[in-house]
This record gives C-alpha cells, structure tokens and sequence, in this order.
C-alpha cells in the first residue's frame, strides 16, 4: 500500500505560491506572497506545510526577513500556518503591503514586527466563510467550525492592534477595507510608506492591482471611492461623478519607480466601462442569486 500512499500525497500536494530568496553575502532574507494563499487547503495536507516550513529554514540564521505581500486571501489554514512559523521566526520580520493584504492575507501580515503599506495601498479584514454540502447537522458542524477559525483570527488582530474585540468584530463583520492611513490608525501597520504609483483597474468584475486579479463577487463590500486606479480612471475625489462620467481605459503606459529604477510597464487595453452602474449590478446579481 506504500504506493497508494505516495499517489495520496502527490495529488494532496498543493501549487507552491511563495518564493524565498537568500541574499548573498547578507544576514537577510526574503518571502514574496503574490496571488491567492495556496490553491488547495492545508487542512490535512502535511506536505504543502512541510515544503515551506523548509525553504523558510533554509534563509539559515538571519538577522531580517522581508516579507512582500500582494494578495486577495485564500485558505485559512494555509495562512494561520504561515502567520505561525513567521511569528516563530527569530529574525526581525518586516512586512510590506505592495498592493493589497486581504482576508487571510491580512492575518499574514500581522506576523510582522513592522508593518509597512504605501499610502494607495489597501488591507481588508473580514468574516471566514466556506461552502458546503449535507444535512443540517453538517451545516451545523460548519457554522461552529467558522466561528471558531474566526475566534482565532481575532485573537491575531487583537495581539496586534490591542483593540477590544467588539471592536474587532465589528470591523470583521462589516468587512472593512482599510487605507494606509485608516490600517495605521487602527493598529493594523505600523508605518506609511511613501506614495507607490500602483497600477490598479477594475474591468468586469476583475479587480486588478499591481498583476494580482481579483475577483470582487468575493466580496460583500469593496469600497471603490478608496481604490486609486490608474491615471485615466477618476481618483478618489472625483468617484462621486462616476454616474455622469463613464470611465474610458486607453492603452497606457506607466512608470513605476523599484529601487529607484524606473520600468516601462505595458497596460492592456480595457473595454470601456461605467464604474458606477457596472459595480451596482455585480452587487445586485451575486445577492439575488
């Protein structure tokens, strides 16, 4: 049976979505956490864990770990691991929000011993949710199963913020996208980087930031008035005239400033769209489904 067991574990054996680099000739390290945390759960996957836990050993004994985060969430356990062995970790762990820290990306991030987001980046907490099929006891079961993955999310936010829990739960159930500004406010970051032109656009239902596509029917409660998009689309100030004023997105071209290095970045010419009437209808089909 010891060949069963292997074919077990490879298909159980979920998509590597880190990467870790080793700096030469330096005590630090980095982690980059781009896209959706992990693609399959790690509840019973003792692999996936294995795998990262391993290559986080591997940076040796470093005195700083960088770690990039651009992410829309994903698994709860994946993430709670994560959150875990970062904490752990005994080097200095630094944070950056290079976009978005969303949902369990979120619980990520506050392994940081510093928390640090540009002023046009953004940081969301919310409810877990799942899906599921049985009878009523199973949908019991797996209401009390999300209460709890949610107690142990708010222990996180309260270890870092030291805000009261009613406090926390409140913004949970809301599901609250903070800004720079509002996550330092609230305890979430720590820091308020200087301005990074982000690349972000909305096409469809497709929410994109700095190459990360997000799928906004995932959300109950995306504020646009706080995304800053890209030059052509209406800034924060200018979205209450979104109804008199459909968004046109040429093919354009920005600059974005790495390391003080500036990259021709190429955009992909998007449909024309009324923002307003466009998010109203998204909202309205995924509640009347």
């Amino acid at each position: 049976m010891k060949w069963f067991q292997e074919v077990v574990k490879s298909v159980s054996k979920g998509k590597k979505f880190w990467k870790f680099n080793a700096k030469e000739n330096s005590d630090e390290g980095e982690l980059l956490l781009y896209g959706d945390i992990s693609d399959s759960t790690w509840w019973g996957d003792e692999i996936t864990p294995k795998n990262f836990k391993e290559e986080l050993d591997s940076l040796g004994d470093i005195k700083t770990l960088n770690v990039y985060i651009n992410s829309g969430g994903g698994d709860v356990f994946a993430g709670q691991a994560i959150y875990s062995m970062l904490k752990r970790h005994s080097a200095t762990v630094n944070v950056y929000v290079d976009g978005l820290a969303a949902s369990i990306a979120s619980i990520i991030a506050m392994a940081g011993d510093s928390v640090k987001m540009p002023k046009n980046a953004m940081l969301m907490v919310h409810n877990p949710w799942s899906f599921g099929m049985g009878n009523a006891n199973d949908f019991r079961k797996l209401a009390d199963d999300l209460d709890k993955v949610r107690e142990s999310m708010i222990s996180v936010y309260e270890d870092k913020t030291g805000m009261e829990k009613e406090s926390i739960v409140e913004l949970m159930d809301a599901e609250t996208w903070m800004t720079a500004e509002e996550a330092v406010e609230f305890g979430f970051a720590d820091e308020i980087e200087e301005e990074k032109q982000v690349a972000a656009s909305l096409n469809n239902r497709i929410f994109a930031i700095n190459g990360l596509k997000v799928d906004i029917t995932r959300y109950k409660n995306l504020q646009v008035g706080k995304i800053q998009f890209k030059e052509s689309i209406p800034s924060e100030s200018k979205i209450n005239k979104l109804k008199e004023h459909p968004v046109n997105i040429e093919e354009i071209k920005e600059k974005v400033t790495d390391n003080n290095k500036i990259q021709a970045v190429k955009v992909e010419k998007q449909v024309p769209i009324d923002l307003y009437k466009k998010l109203n209808e998204i909202h309205e089909r995924r509640f009347n489904i």
